[in-house]
């Protein structure tokens, strides 16, 4: 198995989607990949967006950053996909994704654990046979009132949210990059709250 980290952002393809609550990980592996000067290509064969960088400076860690092309509940096949072509072990894959039952802006580090109803997550743990790999999770708070779930993550940030998105997404891709570099349990204890 290869030492290098996958890390897939997890959302919808196409413009409609960009900038909406379920995009959150797609938005913080694009900024890893801005920052890395890597931009992510396309590869069909993967069914992804892919770049292949270095993390942390020089040397630096090897990663590959990925974004599928399938949509939220379809995420599993190109992660395998990706997975399988890199020869990367499911503890060595991050998974940014988008979470209900966290605050706005809140980021958690894990490993493991359940779906609790993402199908993001679900078609991962589906596809790659295991939900034992590292998930940040980046809060999106719940939907006001009676509003139904699956709506509001299809939502654009709201106006406020808006002001804040960018650094919280950047502490997002810092929280990403020190789990590359130095590992989950350093990683949490700096970034979980």
């Amino acid at each position: 198995m290869s030492d290098a980290w996958l890390v897939v952002g997890l959302g919808n393809p196409g413009p409609t989607y960009a900038g909406t609550r379920h995009n959150a990980g797609a938005m913080v592996v694009d900024l890893l990949a801005e920052r890395a000067g890597a931009p992510l290509k396309s590869q069909r064969k993967l069914r992804a967006d892919v770049a292949e960088v270095r993390l942390g400076g020089v040397p630096g860690a090897r990663a590959v950053l990925a974004k599928p092309h399938t949509y939220m509940n379809e995420s599993g096949g190109p992660v395998a996909l990706l997975a399988d072509f890199y020869k990367i072990a499911p503890d060595h894959l991050l998974v940014v994704h988008d979470e209900l039952d966290l605050p706005f802006g809140t980021i958690r580090l894990k490993l493991g654990g359940g779906d609790n109803g993402h199908n993001g997550l679900r078609s991962v743990r589906a596809r790659i046979g295991t939900g034992d790999y590292c998930r940040l999770r980046f809060g999106i708070g719940r939907p006001p009132g009676r509003m139904d779930p699956a709506a509001y993550v299809l939502k654009p940030f709201s106006t406020v949210e808006k002001r804040d998105i960018e650094l919280e997404v950047d502490r997002a891709a810092d929280a990403a990059e020190a789990v590359v570099v130095d590992g989950l349990v350093y990683a949490q204890n700096h970034y979980n709250a």
